[in-house]
């Protein structure tokens, strides 16, 4: 006698519910599947902005001189808000020492020039502040034969008319022993494109009448 026929319509329930029973299995590990992968595809997607955005943001380690002497310049630039400088003087007359100290902001590049008519360079940081490095400053340091001093430079908020039209975006450079600072005007009416023109303000590094040194505004004019 075939057992087989005579048992297979008793087993065939238990045989087709176990094929449901694999098929919802199935089913839940596609799911599953598919959900870690989304999961592991958004975790990579934003594992490389972050990296993009690390690589944009270079550390700064360069030398520069003015004549005989100069300074070399390390940062890190890890973090947006605050950042170690550190500063050591090249081919002085005398041996001055290293200094490091915080400065707000990451450190774009450094300028060295002669800023004060006596003969030694100077030294500017050019600091860049806000969510797209878009506001820029000065860290000046000024130098002798036996040391090195901080010039503080001034905020351009403080002046009105300066400040007419500022949103940041701040390019620095050196012309003739003077700081140039140049920006884009915006208008009331600009949102993201500004069409004011630029402003470019000259600075010079000159004693105070306390004889200590400071950034004085020598000239400002449009183009």
């Amino acid at each position: 006698m075939d057992l087989s026929k005579r048992y297979r319509h008793q087993f065939a329930p238990i045989f087709f519910n176990a094929h449901l029973i694999n098929c919802e299995v199935l089913k839940n590990l596609f799911i599953c599947t598919m959900y870690y992968k989304t999961i592991l595809t958004f975790a990579l997607a934003n594992l490389c902005i972050i990296m993009t955005l690390d690589a944009q943001v270079q550390k700064i380690d360069t030398t520069a001189f003015f004549g005989v002497a100069g300074y070399r310049v390390t940062c890190s630039n890890k973090k947006e808000d605050v950042n170690q400088v550190s500063i050591s003087p090249k081919k002085f007359k005398t041996t001055i020492r290293d200094v490091s100290f915080m400065v707000k902001g990451r450190l774009t590049k450094i300028l060295v020039d002669d800023l004060n008519d006596d003969g030694f360079p100077d030294l500017l940081l050019c600091l860049y502040t806000g969510t797209k490095n878009e506001k820029g400053s000065i860290v000046g340091i000024y130098s002798n034969e036996t040391a090195i001093m901080p010039v503080a430079f001034p905020d351009i908020f403080d002046d009105a008319k300066l400040r007419e039209g500022y949103k940041g975006f701040d390019e620095f450079t050196i012309m003739m022993g003077s700081l140039l600072r140049s920006f884009p005007i915006y208008k009331a009416t600009d949102t993201d494109t500004a069409t004011g023109g630029t402003r470019v303000i000259q600075y010079k590094i000159v004693p105070n009448a306390e004889k200590r040194m400071i950034f004085k505004v020598l000239r400002t004019y449009m183009k």
